[in-house]
C-alpha cells in the first residue's frame, strides 16, 4: 500500500513536483507528503493561515532528540577508543544550531522553505528545517532508515567529520587566552533579555580593555558569549570570517 502511496504521489499526486525534488533531496519519495510540508512550515506563516497548531515545531523536537542519539551511535562506532569527553565535543560540534544551519544552507532548504513561508527567513530557520525534517524522515521511516539518512546523505555529504576533530570551537576560551598572553582584559556584559517567540533571549557584549568589541543575541547566555567571542576574535584579525 505504501509502494502505491509514493508512486501516486511521484506521479500524481498535485504535489508531486514537491515529492520529486524530496526524491532529490533524501533519497526517496514519501508516502505521507503531509508531513513533509510541515516539516518546512514555520510558525509564523501557519499562524496567519488561522493553523496555529500546524507548524514545524513539533517536528522540530522529534527531530533534536533523534538527530542527537543517531550522531552519538555514529561517534561512538567511529571512535572506538575515544573517550565521553571526545565523544561530547564532536556530537556537539555537529548539532549546535550554527552547524546546522550551514547544512541546511547546504542542502538548499532554503528554497522550500521560500515556497512554504510569507516570512523573511532567518539563518536558524535553516538549521530548524533540518531537524524537522529529520522528525518527519522518522515517522515515515523510522529509526533505521532514519540513521541510514543521516550518516549517508546528511554526514558524509555535508560534515568534515576528520576536520572536526581538531577543530577548536570555543572562541571565549580561545579570546580568553589570547587577551592574557597579550596583557589584555576581557569581560562579558548583559546588553538585554527579552522575549522572542515567547521564550528568554540574551543579548551581550564583549568587552576588550573596557571597550566592546561585538554583540550576539541568542537563547542561551552562553551560547550568546560564545558567538559574541567569536566576532570579536575576528575583528580582532585573530581568526578569520570563513
Amino acid at each position: 500500500m505504501r509502494f502505491l502511496f509514493r508512486l501516486y504521489n511521484y506521479y500524481f499526486s498535485p504535489d508531486k513536483q514537491f515529492a520529486r525534488r524530496l526524491r532529490s533531496l533524501i533519497g526517496f519519495t514519501p508516502y505521507r507528503l503531509g508531513i513533509f510540508k510541515l516539516a518546512f512550515s514555520h510558525k509564523s506563516t501557519a499562524s496567519e493561515k488561522g493553523y496555529a497548531a500546524q507548524n514545524n515545531e513539533r517536528l522540530e523536537y522529534l527531530g533534536d532528540a533523534v538527530l542527537g542519539t543517531i550522531v552519538a551511535e555514529y561517534l561512538f562506532k567511529k571512535y572506538p577508543n575515544s573517550d565521553e569527553g571526545f565523544l561530547t565535543k564532536m556530537r556537539s560540534k555537529i548539532v549546535k544550531r550554527k552547524s546546522l544551519n550551514k547544512i541546511g544552507d547546504k542542502m538548499g532548504l532554503d528554497v522550500l522553505l521560500s515556497e512554504y513561508n510569507n516570512t523573511r527567513l532567518s539563518r536558524s530557520m535553516l538549521g530548524n528545517a533540518v531537524e524537522a525534517l529529520v522528525g518527519a524522515i522518522y515517522l515515515e521511516k523510522g529509526y533505521d532508515g532514519t540513521s541510514n539518512f543521516i550518516v549517508r546523505k546528511v554526514l558524509r555529504n555535508y560534515v568534515n567529520v576528520h576536520e572536526l576533530e581538531s577543530f577548536d570551537d570555543n572562541y571565549k576560551s580561545q579570546l580568553l587566552e589570547w587577551c592574557q598572553k597579550n596583557g589584555q582584559s576581557v569581560n562579558y556584559k548583559l546588553l538585554a533579555r527579552y522575549k522572542f517567540e515567547k521564550r528568554d533571549r540574551f543579548k551581550v557584549a564583549v568587552m576588550v580593555n573596557g571597550q566592546r568589541m561585538a554583540t550576539a543575541d541568542d537563547f542561551n547566555k552562553k551560547s550568546a558569549e560564545q558567538t559574541a567571542s567569536e566576532k570579536a576574535m575576528q575583528a580582532l584579525g585573530i581568526l578569520s570570517d570563513d
